[in-house]
């Protein structure tokens, strides 16, 4: 049986500014490093195989963190990165023009009729992060693999997973930084089809405030 071990990066500079952050990058606050270390704690016991992690640094750096002194490969994937946001990368909320509003009601209320000006839109995520969890399935069997990637990538990876169409995506709950999420995967199957069950979402019971 393969375990998932399913986390999005610490709390970091623009998330506490409220900024889009996308494929740029900012770095982890002080509580995000916090957080990040109390869920190595948390998992110190687990035996991971390995860690995938999202090629931008927010997301390497929380993977360094939660996997300490202990002899883990981490491996970067860009596929596993946050929704491209294009034009919107590092914008407030009273950054955004009169233009914008009626994509960015879109992006938060219907995702799956977002169109995005630049970047990617919701349907696109899915294709890439399909593809890149099949890989991720397939390269390993009885083991437990962590994955440190984003909040919409988190969102769409839980999606798959419970059967969920995008319409659904910001279905509670919400996944804030360096929330654990666990998914065993069973019985896989020659033509790539697997069971999964979701065992935990969005915990943050390790979270140091």
């Amino acid at each position: 049986m393969l375990k998932l071990y399913i986390t999005r990066h610490g709390e970091t500079e623009w998330n506490v500014q409220g900024r889009m952050q996308g494929w740029k990058n900012s770095n982890l606050t002080p509580k995000g490093i916090k957080n990040a270390e109390a869920l190595g704690k948390r998992l110190e016991s687990v035996a991971f195989k390995v860690i995938y992690s999202s090629s931008s640094q927010r997301a390497i750096h929380t993977s360094e963190l939660i996997r300490g002194d202990r002899k883990i490969e981490i491996i970067t994937d860009e596929n596993l990165r946050e929704i491209n946001l294009g034009q919107w990368e590092g914008k407030a909320k009273d950054e955004f023009s009169e233009a914008d509003k009626d994509s960015l009601e879109a992006f938060w209320n219907r995702p799956h009729q977002y169109e995005a000006q630049s970047g990617e839109d919701f349907h696109q995520v899915r294709i890439r992060i399909e593809a890149v969890l099949k890989r991720i399935i397939s390269e390993n069997g009885n083991c437990n693999v962590m994955i440190v990637t984003h909040a919409v990538i988190v969102k769409t990876i839980m999606a798959i997973f419970k059967g969920i169409p995008i319409e659904k995506l910001w279905e509670q709950p919400f996944i804030h930084g360096t929330s654990l999420s666990i998914v065993e995967i069973d019985n896989l199957r020659p033509d790539g089809r697997f069971e999964a069950r979701v065992l935990t979402e969005g915990d943050m019971s390790h979270a140091q405030g």
